[in-house]
C-alpha cells in the first residue's frame, strides 16, 4: 500500500540503521515496491507479496512490474531455498481491524519462542501461525529466507498514515530484533510453556453469481470483528437483496483480514483460523 506506516518505517530506518542494528547480526532495509509507492497504489500489475513461488521466480515469461521486481528481490535477498539472508521481516498494513498481528510461517523453536516473547511484551499483540505449508510452497516475499515473518497492522486505510498503527509496527519490529539478538547469544529469558495464538485454516470468497459477479457483502456483525469467534448459524454475508447467509462451518472460526481492500480483486472476503495454544519449543 502506498504512503503508509510500512513505507514510512522503512524510510525512517534507512536513515537510522543504528536503531535496528544489533551486535550479533547485520540488518538491511529494502523498499519493496517503489513504483507503486510513487503512483500511490498497492501495486501496478499484481500483488508483489504473491510472486515468490520458486516456479514463478524461475519463469521468464512472468515479467510484469511486480513479477520482475520479485525476481530482483529474490536475487538480492535469496535465492529462495539457498538464501544469503537468514531472516526477513516483512512490514505490512491492512485495512482490516487486526491490531498489531505477528504472522509466523513455521512452528519451530525460533518461531514459537519469538511468539511467546512478543506476546509477553505487547498485551495487544495477536499471534497468527500460517504454517499450513512449507516455506518453499509459501508465495510471500519473506519466504525467501530460512525464517520469514510478517508484521500486519491495521486498521489503516490505503494511502493514509495513522500514528497508532505506526507505533505498533515499530514496537513489534524492535521486540523481534531484540529477541533475535537474545536467541543468537543463547540468552532468551524464561518463557511460558504455551502461547495463545490463531492458526490459519481457509480463505472465503464474497458471494458471487454463476458469472463470477459479486452479489453480496460481509455481514455488518462480522465487519471489523477480526479474531472474534464465529460459530455455525451466525450471519456471515448479506446479499444485495437483503438475504442473510449463515456460517455453516463445523468449527469455531476466527475471521481475520475481514474485507481487506487489497483482496477485492479476487473477491476475497476474509480468512478463517482456529484458536490454539502453541507449545513453546525450548
Amino acid at each position: 500500500m502506498a504512503t503508509n506506516s510500512a513505507d514510512l518505517s522503512s524510510k525512517k530506518w534507512e536513515q537510522s540503521l543504528g536503531t535496528i542494528s544489533r551486535p550479533s547480526f547485520e540488518t538491511e532495509t529494502l523498499f519493496a515496491n517503489p513504483n507503486a509507492f510513487r503512483d500511490n497504489k498497492r501495486y501496478l500489475d499484481c500483488d508483489l507479496n504473491r510472486q515468490f513461488v520458486p516456479a514463478d521466480l524461475a519463469n521468464p515469461a512472468l515479467a510484469n512490474y511486480e513479477q520482475s521486481r520479485a525476481k530482483a528481490i529474490n536475487l538480492q535477498l535469496g535465492p529462495k531455498g539457498d538464501a544469503r539472508t537468514d531472516l526477513v521481516i516483512d512490514l505490512h498494513n491492512t485495512t482490516s481491524n487486526m491490531g498489531p498481528t505477528l504472522i509466523l510461517l513455521k512452528n519451530d523453536a525460533f518461531n514459537t519462542q519469538l511468539a511467546a516473547y512478543v506476546a509477553e511484551r505487547m498485551d495487544n499483540a495477536v499471534i497468527l501461525f500460517e504454517d499450513h505449508c512449507s516455506m518453499e510452497e509459501h508465495y510471500f516475499l519473506c519466504s525467501i529466507a530460512e525464517q520469514g515473518i510478517i508484521i500486519e497492522v491495521g486498521p489503516q486505510s490505503q494511502s493514509v498514515v495513522r500514528q497508532d498503527v505506526l507505533e505498533w509496527m515499530e514496537t513489534m519490529t524492535l521486540h523481534i530484533l531484540d529477541f533475535v539478538e537474545l536467541y543468537n547469544n543463547g540468552d532468551v529469558p524464561p518463557l511460558p510453556d504455551t502461547v495463545s495464538a490463531y492458526r490459519y485454516v481457509e480463505t472465503l470468497k464474497l458471494p458471487e453469481d454463476e458469472n463470477g459477479e459479486r452479489i453480496g457483502m460481509v455481514h455488518k456483525n462480522v465487519q471489523d470483528a477480526d479474531f472474534k469467534p464465529l460459530i455455525k448459524g451466525d450471519p456471515i454475508y448479506t446479499l444485495f437483496d437483503g438475504t442473510e447467509i449463515l456460517w455453516q462451518g463445523d468449527y469455531e472460526a476466527y475471521p481475520h483480514f475481514i474485507n481487506e481492500a487489497a483482496y477485492y480483486d479476487n473477491n476475497l472476503a476474509m480468512s478463517l483460523g482456529k484458536k490454539v495454544d502453541i507449545q513453546v519449543i525450548k
